[in-house]
């Protein structure tokens, strides 16, 4: 299975996509938002897929994307961001910075694990 990094503010949010990929026998590590998401990465260079929320504190996901993106030890890894945000051009600029999929919360976990699955198989 795939190592997954979930970065939300929403404690709840972050543990209910944490308990969901693991029990369905993913390695999960998890980040409160962008900076975090960063300083997680970097000691887990391994991960597979990450997931985002948009809003959050300090950094929020799409500018994490964009580092992210601007860094070719990270650039290669897919995004999913999972938020209530439903903007077009919001959604269009985060593809530039590797975001391939915007699911609108609440999730459905059964089909948000489906898509991943598909997502990393592809990878």
């Amino acid at each position: 299975m795939a190592k997954i990094l979930v970065v939300d503010d929403s404690e709840i949010i972050r543990v209910q996509l944490i308990t969901d990929l693991t029990n369905v026998g993913h390695e999960v590590v998890g980040a409160f938002n962008g900076l975090n998401g960063i300083e997680v990465l970097s000691k887990n260079k391994d991960v597979d897929l990450i997931i985002s929320d948009v809003n959050m504190p300090e950094m929020d996901g799409p500018s994490m994307c964009k580092k992210l993106h601007d860094d070719p030890e990270f650039s290669h890894i897919p995004i999913i961001m999972l938020t209530t945000q439903s903007n077009a051009e919001l959604k269009t600029n985060c593809k530039k910075y590797g975001v391939i999929a915007w699911v609108t919360k609440p999730y459905k976990p059964k089909g948000f694990i489906i898509g991943i699955n598909k997502v990393l198989a592809k990878a």
